[in-house]
């Protein structure tokens, strides 16, 4: 069975087992040297089975290309496979639950740089902070090198004059830029 079929028989958490339509394994392209990090599946996601297809997927697809590296050549995750009912939190029992899974799919990807959106997926690989405090420079973690920055989502929030989508745009930048 391979890890992906693994994560997809996957009932550690109940309630999201009973209610996920799809378990969203990510999008692993073969060399992707950067990977991308969000927290858990929305709707949309939930449904298509693939992360980041919503508005904030658009605006990630849209940011990396101008960037100069188009979304097929980047790896995107999620720390939470299944969606929370009502696009909630995961819970930290949820986010555990799910670790080996993320934590395995690191290993086979080994990429160059994980670009984490949002605080939660800072916290995955960072602990307990504040985005601002992380935020914009990269941090070894384990080996690996770790860019937190701000979720589309906070972007779209903000509007396009807004910090978070300033910030999100440098970072995915300077992202690109590591793995050049």
């Amino acid at each position: 069975m391979t890890l992906e079929d693994q994560i997809r028989a996957c009932t550690r958490c109940p309630e999201l087992a009973a209610t996920r339509t799809t378990v969203v394994v990510g999008d692993t392209p073969p060399g992707a040297r950067l990977l991308v990090v969000g927290e858990a599946p929305g709707a949309l996601e939930d449904a298509s089975g693939r992360p980041f297809v919503g508005r904030s997927g658009q605006l990630l697809d849209r940011l990396l290309t101008e960037a100069g590296l188009p979304r097929e050549q980047v790896a995107v995750l999620n720390t939470v496979k299944c969606r929370p009912p009502g696009n909630r939190l995961p819970t930290r029992v949820e986010t555990t639950n799910c670790r080996p899974w993320t934590a395995a799919q690191l290993e086979r990807l080994s990429p160059s740089l994980v670009v984490t959106l949002g605080l939660s997926a800072a916290s995955w690989f960072l602990g307990r902070s504040t985005l601002s405090a992380l935020r914009g420079r990269v941090h070894e973690v384990d080996g690996r090198r770790v860019l937190p920055t701000y979720h589309p989502a906070a972007a779209l929030r903000g509007g396009p004059a807004g910090a978070p989508m300033r910030l999100l745009r440098e970072d995915l930048a300077t992202a690109v830029r590591l793995v050049a």
